[in-house]
């Protein structure tokens, strides 16, 4: 995995302009896979709450945790496309 990711960036580092749009395109591409993946978490936790009120607090919980694997998700993307925009010259 961590070849692959060397091999992307080697293969950036020789197209420094096509780098720098992929990299924004990606980052964009992150926060709205996150946009779409925290809102279909609280779809799913509405819905559970709907149908049984009495474990909200539970609902809660897990959503919270799913939503914060989410965000964690994104930002890795967004740092990942980062340092493509700054660490390649």
């Amino acid at each position: 995995m961590l070849s692959f990711i060397v091999f992307i960036l080697q293969a950036a580092a020789s197209m420094v302009p096509l780098a720098s749009m992929g990299a924004a395109i990606g980052s964009g591409l992150a926060g709205i896979g996150a946009g779409i993946g925290i809102g279909q978490v609280g779809k799913g936790a509405m819905e559970a709450i709907a149908r049984q009120p009495e474990s909200v607090g539970d609902i809660r919980t897990n959503m919270i945790v799913a939503a914060a694997l989410v965000e964690g998700a994104c930002f890795f993307a967004m740092i990942v496309c980062l340092l493509i925009v700054f660490l390649v010259k």
